[in-house]
Parts: structure tokens; sequence; C-alpha cells
């Protein structure tokens, strides 16, 4: 798709005459000046990579690229994006940011810092959905997870949502038929900490009930970076095993063959789980209907240890933490 740029000189009538002109405090935008959804229409063949700026023109430019009529003509003229979006640890300041994946026109990528973003919780569970970043995190003096928000990726605004039903920590999370799970560590009488879970509803933007559901299994510290979701169930590990969750059944059991590779950082496509064994060098994959494992043939020498590379220079001591990809709904 041709890339469109807005230039404000470009748009002001050049017949103006310089009396004209010097009656007027600020020259009139030509496009200010066409019906609304003509300007809806012009914004949304322009890259998203280019709404920040645009939103600095006007209070009605920033609504515009933040609404909804703008992206749902982007989608009837085909001009819809996928992003990639990064977390990352900033040494220098000790604080986690965002970062956005922004192409450049001689064909290269960078990570460019989004400054409108808060800075996010030490310790926490992110789940993509959509054009929507769902956090869920946040810590107390007690250690627990209190607070969730989500992330606009369309505006790059940050919004809280309602308490987390059951103050925990070490979460984990994944989203199942529109639904987020979020299960980790409560507090109950006597100092002994269960593994519960709570379940957010994307549609109604509210916590279901009940509020708290607890494991029939004794879960271990679970993962971070092992949590997938495959046909219908949700998969993640602590050190001793893998489990297997069934939101139809409500209940948890183990994976024995699924734990017989120690797999982490995982994603799935078509129902099949992919992570990258870096002691093997190989990328291995998962068929959980099967139930056995595999490895993906013809990518051997593409499989080379390399460091992270594209940051800006403003940002070169950052420890990527997650990264999401988003889609424009």
């Amino acid at each position: 798709m041709k890339r469109v740029s807005l230039n404000l000189g470009d748009i002001i009538d050049p017949e103006m005459s310089s009396r004209t002109r010097a009656k007027k405090k600020k020259p009139q935008s030509l496009i200010l000046s066409l019906p609304e959804d003509v300007i809806v229409d012009i914004l949304a063949r322009v890259s998203r990579f280019d709404y920040p700026i645009l939103s600095l023109v006007s209070k009605h430019f920033r609504s515009l690229v933040a609404s909804p009529e703008i992206y749902a003509r982007r989608s009837l003229l085909g001009c819809t994006e996928h992003c990639l979006y990064a977390l990352a640890y900033d040494r220098d300041n000790d604080v986690y940011r965002w970062y956005i994946l922004r192409r450049k026109a001689n064909g290269n990528s960078r990570f460019v810092l989004i400054p409108s973003l808060p800075a996010m919780p030490s310790i926490g569970s992110i789940v993509a959905v959509g054009s929507m970043i769902y956090v869920f995190g946040g810590i107390n003096k007690y250690n627990l997870s209190t607070s969730a928000l989500t992330i606009d990726c369309r505006s790059h605004t940050a919004q809280p949502l309602t308490s987390i039903p059951e103050p925990m920590f070490h979460t984990i999370a994944d989203i199942m038929d529109r639904k987020i799970y979020v299960t980790g560590y409560s507090y109950f009488d006597d100092f002994v900490w269960k593994k519960v879970m709570v379940v957010f509803n994307t549609e109604t933007q509210k916590w279901e009930e009940p509020g708290v559901v607890k494991a029939n299994i004794e879960l271990g510290n679970i993962h971070h970076y092992c949590c997938v979701v495959m046909s219908g169930k949700l998969y993640t590990r602590d050190d001793d095993n893998s489990y297997v969750y069934d939101p139809m059944e409500n209940k948890w059991e183990t994976d024995e063959m699924l734990h017989s590779k120690k797999w982490n950082n995982a994603h799935v496509v078509d129902g099949v789980l992919y992570y990258f064994d870096r002691v093997e060098n190989i990328i291995r994959t998962y068929d959980p209907k099967q139930r056995c494992w595999g490895v993906v043939k013809g990518v051997e020498k593409l499989l080379y240890k390399t460091r992270y590379k594209g940051w800006s220079k403003s940002t070169q001591m950052v420890h990527l933490i997650q990264m999401k990809a988003i889609y424009e709904q």
C-alpha cells in the first residue's frame, strides 16, 4: 500500500493573499473544512505508525485517530496493520516501559519508546486481545497483585480496570473464548498460600462470578513465560510438572508427555506449540491432540546465536521482558 504523508503546508490554500493571511491569526487547514467522513477516509489511509504525530496536530485529530470509526474504515479499506510491542526493563532508570517496533523509510526497523504509557509493574501478567493489552499486576506492601489496567494500542493510553477480586502474586494469564484466566498465589489463614484463579470477561469488561476458583491439585511455582492456550485449554509448567486446565470441567491435570521437554517462551500456531530449544539449537513442536513432540526441519542454518538488535541509542541498556503482537479490530 502506498504510504500517505500529511504535510500541513500542502493543505493550506496557496492562493490565500498576504493581506488575508495577516488578518488571520492561524492559517485555516483545508482538510478541516472537509466533511467529517471524508477526513476519516483520508486519515484511515495513513499508516497508524504516524498516528501519534497526527494526534499532536489538534484535539480534533487526537480524537479521530483514536475513534472506532477510523479503525472500522481502515478495515474496509484493507489498511489494517499488525504491530509488535515489547515490554523492556530500562536498567538506567530502573523501570519497565513499553516500546513499539517502527519501520523506517529505508526498510530497517527499530524499537521506539512509547512516552505516553506509564511505567509497568515489575511483577505481573500481560495478555494481548485485538488492539488492547491487558496488564494484571502491581504489588502492595504484602507483595500481592491488586491492580489491573488496559492499554489501548490505537491511542497509546492506559486505563485502570476494577481491582482483581482476590489479591495474588506470581500470576500467569492467557485468554480462552474471550475470557482471560488469571492464576496466582493468594494468602489464606495460618500463613497458608494457595493457588487460585480469577476470570475476566473482555466482552462485558467485568470479573466473572464466583470471584475465585481454587485449584483441585497442588500447583507448583509456575513460570511466567510458560503459559499457552491450545484446543481451548490452558497449559503451563513449573520445575516438576506441566499442567493443563480445562475450563469446561474446571479442573487441572498434569501432562507428563508435555513436561518431558523443558519448554518455555512458547507460541501456538494452528493448535501446535513451538519453542526454541537453546540446548539442542532446534525448534521443537508439541501436538496436544497426538500428545507427541516433533522438530521443525529445514531451519538449521537459520538458528544461530544473535544479540538483540534494533534498539535506539537511547535505549541500548534495556532487557527484553515480553513481546506482544497487536492486531487491529
